[in-house]
């Protein structure tokens, strides 16, 4: 009679974990908005951040490639949509820093010391989608290239590499959503003096200190916007969506690796020398007779051509299809090999 189940033990199973990486490119042409006149940019009627796409956002073939947003911890009432851009940096800090031992929400902290050390007190902020960072930014393979000229009109006169330099190796996880580091502007020397950012891994959020836009000491101010405000007067005295629109005009390349995690589970099925040597199918037997038998005195066989993995209660849960049957008698074992990934 021929053998259909058979109990797997925990020696039969057992579970891989996976991380497959992927490289993501994004033009700053895009970003900026000299490929599609800004038609791939959206803005909304609430004013509190911008969604940019990899097309037109009228084509179905749109993308959605990030959020951007920006706001500061303490402001005026005299500013610029003061109370929302409160809101968002406050949304930001309660997800990704937390909260202090009384109960209020930490500022974004320049080296991820959160106890000292200087705080990030004006940030803007890049919200990558599922879509590019899947299911974790790459720990250490993140740059993003930002025009830092004292010029408006050519931003570009000067570049600024930042990215999270030897965070393969050193990396925080003292944040309520998961693992993050400090951006840096050299890989000279990584995790030594103030960054001018942070990157939060799982969250796929990046935090820009807006200092990275002041220009450097004893030199000209940056022309953030075209109004040649500096970026402090732009963040108080300008709407979010204005914001939004001169840090994409200093936007010309961001590049990284994203993470996809496979998890599997492996299960080793073993066929003895007397089991799955007969066939449950009916069409196995002719008048009572083995198909595949030439005469009587033959052993038995089979031809596996699939796995099905079964619940307690005989209730199938999972199919594995062989490549091409595979003949079983009284005279071999198999061992099939069936993952299941999620």
């Amino acid at each position: 009679m021929a053998n259909i189940y058979k109990t797997l033990s925990s020696d039969n199973i057992t579970s891989t974990r996976t991380l497959l990486h992927e490289n993501v490119p994004v033009t700053g042409a895009i970003v900026s908005g000299s490929t599609y006149s800004d038609s791939n940019i959206k803005n909304y009627s609430h004013g509190m951040f911008q969604s940019v796409y990899d097309y037109p956002i009228l084509s179905s073939s749109a993308n959605h490639l990030f959020d951007l947003t920006c706001g500061y911890h303490t402001g005026s009432s005299s500013n610029s949509q003061n109370s929302k851009k409160m809101n968002v940096y406050g949304q930001m800090a309660q997800v990704l820093v937390g909260y202090d031992a009384n109960g209020d929400v930490r500022p974004f902290d320049q080296d991820g010391n959160l106890s000292s050390g200087d705080k990030i007190n004006q940030a803007y902020f890049i919200n990558l989608s599922r879509l590019l960072a899947k299911d974790e930014v790459r720990k250490g393979e993140f740059r993003l290239t930002v025009g830092t000229d004292d010029d408006y009109t050519d931003p570009f006169g000067e570049l600024t590499v930042v990215g999270d330099y030897g965070a393969a190796n050193v990396y925080r996880s003292n944040s309520p959503a998961g693992d993050y580091a400090v951006l840096y502007t050299s890989s000279a020397t990584p995790n030594t003096g103030s960054g001018v950012g942070l990157l939060y891994y799982q969250a796929g959020v990046v935090v820009l200190t807006s200092s990275l836009f002041s220009g450097s000491a004893g030199g000209d101010a940056i022309q953030f916007n075209s109004a040649l405000e500096t970026v402090e007067a732009a963040l108080t005295g300008t709407t979010i969506q204005a914001n939004c629109d001169d840090i994409r005009h200093r936007f010309q390349n961001l590049v990284f690796d994203n993470t996809i995690e496979l998890n599997s589970t492996i299960y080793f099925c073993n066929a003895n020398h007397n089991e799955f040597n007969y066939s449950s199918n009916p069409t196995y037997l002719s008048e009572s007779q083995i198909r595949v038998k030439d005469n009587p005195k033959q052993s038995p066989s089979s031809y596996i051509t699939s796995v099905g993995l079964y619940s307690t209660d005989n209730e199938l849960l999972a199919t594995a299809k062989l490549s091409e049957p595979l003949k079983k008698d009284p005279s071999s074992t198999l061992t099939l090999r069936v993952r299941l990934d999620y």
